[in-house]
């Protein structure tokens, strides 16, 4: 032990404390720091389990909402006729658009053929064995949906969404429980198509049905034209309309359409109308978002036939303009873009 050393002088009697040991001085540090070092950890463990805790429940939610979001509605086919290559990761959804003749389908169809990721096949049961029963509507779809069919709208290997044109008249409505349940164990979106003024499109159908016997066009028939001295050819037949039975076809077309979309009411679907997007293209964006793929400018060469006001295109125009005059559809007899 250290002793006490004094210095006694004349005036002053100094005592120094004895000297400490310089080990304890060390263990004494240590042990601090020891203490220091464990709380600082004991914290940092805690905040980073109460953000990994965090992470993870983000993670799930992010997870649980995009599978119930997406699926069944990214599919990864293996076509039997060819191999997607480099494209077999990427995802295609399906889609079918219901419509009826002359409701603005083929001019709608080739707008979105204008996508780079988009392959719409066009109507595909026009043909009537493929529609015969459903055996062969579910067969004919299969073959669609897995990329195995091939028409000059294909880009069976990239393209992120696969589809066609159905026409109400095409064996869909005869066969809806099966086909809307269809729809959805596949995922498949359904875009309507329809035209507010059944007048007009009863014009349409009137002139294009003429046309298929006439050949307007250099004994050619034509649906659909891409120039406006075809499409001014084709408007100067003026067909004439039944008077009589105006107002029960005008209602049979209105009860069509509320019956499909009833039908079909389950699905994952979108309800469009030929004028709004002839009045208003960024509706064509709302389609792109519904098809969740990557936005772009769609584009058609089709030419509108009939323009104008409607009375320039039906001969029989008094009778029809005094039959809906005061009844639910006058407003078709006006109505013009």
């Amino acid at each position: 032990m250290v002793e006490y050393i004094c210095f006694f002088n004349k005036d002053t009697l100094i005592i120094k404390p004895p000297r400490k040991s310089p080990v304890l001085l060390r263990m004494i540090v240590l042990v601090f720091a020891m203490v220091c070092g464990v709380y600082i950890c004991s914290l940092s463990v805690k905040q980073t389990n109460i953000h990994t805790n965090t992470r993870i429940e983000v993670i799930e939610r992010l997870s649980r909402d995009y599978v119930i979001n997406q699926v069944p509605y990214l599919h990864y086919p293996k076509p039997k006729t060819f191999s997607r290559d480099e494209c077999a990761c990427n995802p295609v959804r399906y889609f079918a658009i219901l419509s009826m003749q002359r409701s603005g389908s083929g001019w709608f169809e080739t707008l979105l053929n204008s996508h780079i990721n988009v392959s719409s096949n066009g109507e595909i049961f026009s043909a009537k064995e493929r529609r015969d029963n459903i055996s062969a509507i579910v067969e004919t779809l299969d073959r669609v949906y897995n990329l195995d069919w091939f028409t000059s709208a294909s880009k069976n290997h990239c393209s992120a969404a696969v589809g066609f044109k159905w026409m109400l008249n095409q064996g869909l409505m005869e066969h809806h429980n099966q086909i809307e349940d269809y729809f959805n164990t596949r995922g498949v979106s359904v875009i309507f198509l329809f035209r507010r003024n059944f007048l007009r499109r009863m014009v349409s159908t009137l002139a294009n049905s003429y046309d298929r016997h006439a050949k307007l066009l250099n004994g050619i028939h034509k649906s659909h034209v891409h120039s406006s001295e075809e499409a001014d050819t084709l408007s100067r037949y003026k067909p004439s309309i039944n008077s009589t039975s105006l107002m029960s076809d005008l209602k049979q077309m209105e009860l069509t359409v509320m019956k499909t979309l009833e039908y079909f009411n389950s699905t994952r679907h979108i309800i469009l109308y030929y004028e709004d997007i002839v009045k208003n293209r960024t509706k064509l964006g709302e389609v792109i978002e519904f098809l969740r793929l990557p936005q772009m400018d769609l584009t058609s060469r089709q030419v509108k036939i009939h323009k104008g006001p409607l009375r320039e295109h039906i001969k029989n125009w008094d009778d029809v303009n005094n039959t809906l005059t005061g009844t639910a559809f006058e407003s078709f007899l006006r109505a013009d873009y």
